[in-house]
């Protein structure tokens, strides 16, 4: 493509030196002048280039030569480069191609296996339905088959009292007839031992009714809340971090008082804190407190100690009180409507100071802060009835509030249960 202009600045040097055809400037390349008479005569015309020169042009044209093999090698290297890429290109496009038929392929299978899923979870669902429907039916069956069997054995009952009594009579008859009548005295043996029978099976199905009834106490006991209250506080595990805090209706600044409550405790240990009131000076101003078998009451501090042993039972409810005067020091511990505990001298001349915590489940710490509250000393259990006097009870009312007959629904003055605020913290919570 680019021979002509080569050539063109290869030879252009040559004329410009004027030894391209073998003269200089200034002579003429054909001799033209002609003399008189004779001859024409005409000077040989010399080559224009030697044949030095002539190799020259050889090389050239053979350089030329080789520059264009060369390029058209690089051409026909290109083209063969550009038809490789080609054909690359169109085996990646035929493999795309075939990717978004595989995709389409993937989205289809998805799409079934979501609707399987969905399927399977409807018929999940159900059978859940179902399932539960049949066990509030077989709940429902179960509570017929034990009204009915109450109401059987209830019959039974009034069937073994007439026997009992058909049965007197007819020993009597029997008795008074018996050195008359032989032949009828042994007609009623015979009687007799039928009714004996009889009332042999009965004994033994009301053992076995007995037997049903204890069960089922037992299996209920966990879920009782004595004296007919509504809702009691459950502490669930042993805890710095689970207590309740209560707020008392009036001062606690007191010359005497009255506490008690009702309370069921999983574990009692060394150290188990019932009731606790605390100030900044003395953090264990009153306290009462279960250790092991034993209750505890501190007032003015831990040397100041009224203590009843054998008289706790863990897993079982129990109504603790607590009573103190400060005229002559009197303190008296009661359990289940009991006096177990009367020490005189306790803290006498004592007044509880005001402005103090009262705590449900814990104590109150030195430092005043919650987090740093003991763990060794926690309740775990539940607590109910909790109620406080600005004054002693006397021993029959005390009784009575032990009793389970409703006596949840009596209020203290310092501390009313159902009306004094009592806030449980952590994981402390009201159950019912």
């Amino acid at each position: 493509m680019y021979v002509p202009g080569a050539v063109l600045a290869l030879c252009l040097p040559c004329f410009l030196s004027g030894n391209v055809f073998g003269y200089e400037y200034g002579e003429d390349y054909y001799y033209n002048g002609i003399s008189n008479g004779e001859r024409l005569q005409t000077k040989t015309t010399q080559i224009p280039c030697p044949p030095q020169d002539l190799s020259r042009w050889e090389k050239l044209f053979i350089m030329l030569e080789d520059s264009e093999m060369k390029q058209n090698m690089l051409l026909q290297q290109n083209e063969d480069m550009v038809k490789v890429e080609m054909d690359s290109i169109r085996k990646e496009l035929h493999k795309l191609n075939n990717n978004k038929a595989c995709i389409q392929a993937s989205e289809n299978t998805c799409k079934c296996i979501s609707e399987q899923i969905n399927r399977n979870l409807n018929q999940a669902m159900e059978q859940l339905r179902e399932a539960a429907d049949m066990y509030q039916t077989q709940n429902n069956d179960t509570l017929q088959q034990l009204l009915q069997f109450s109401k059987n054995q209830a019959t039974r009952l009034t069937k073994l009292e007439s026997s009992s009594l058909l049965g007197a009579g007819l020993g009597q008859v029997a008795m008074k007839t018996f050195s008359t009548y032989p032949k009828e005295q042994e007609a009623s043996n015979a009687d007799s031992g039928k009714l004996e029978r009889a009332l042999m099976a009965t004994v033994a199905d009301l053992q076995r009714v007995h037997a049903q009834l204890a069960f089922f106490q037992r299996a209920t006991a966990h879920r009782f809340l004595p004296s007919g209250c509504e809702m009691a506080l459950l502490f669930p595990m042993r805890s710095k971090h689970i207590f309740a805090e209560v707020t008392p209706s009036m001062s606690m600044s007191l010359q005497s008082f009255t506490i008690c409550l009702w309370a069921k405790v999983t574990q009692s240990l060394n150290r188990t804190v019932l009731f606790s009131y605390g100030t900044k000076k003395n953090p264990q101003e009153l306290q009462l407190l279960l250790a092991r078998h034993s209750v505890l009451l501190t007032v003015g501090g831990e040397t100041h100690l009224v203590e009843a042993h054998s008289v706790v039972t863990d897993g079982q409810w129990g109504h603790f009180c607590a009573a103190w005067s400060s005229a002559q020091g009197l303190a008296t511990l009661w359990v289940n409507g009991e006096n177990v505990a009367r020490v005189p001298g306790v803290a006498e001349g004592h007044v509880l100071p005001r402005d103090g915590f009262i705590l449900l489940g814990q104590e109150r710490s030195r430092s005043g802060m919650y987090r740093d509250l003991d763990s060794s000393v926690a309740f775990t259990g539940k607590i109910t009835g909790v109620n406080m006097w600005d004054h002693v009870l006397d021993a029959g009312r005390i009784k009575e509030y032990a009793s389970q007959d409703g006596s949840c629904d009596i209020r203290g003055n310092v501390i009313g249960w159902g009306v004094s605020e009592i806030i449980p913290h952590g994981g402390a919570q009201y159950i019912n």
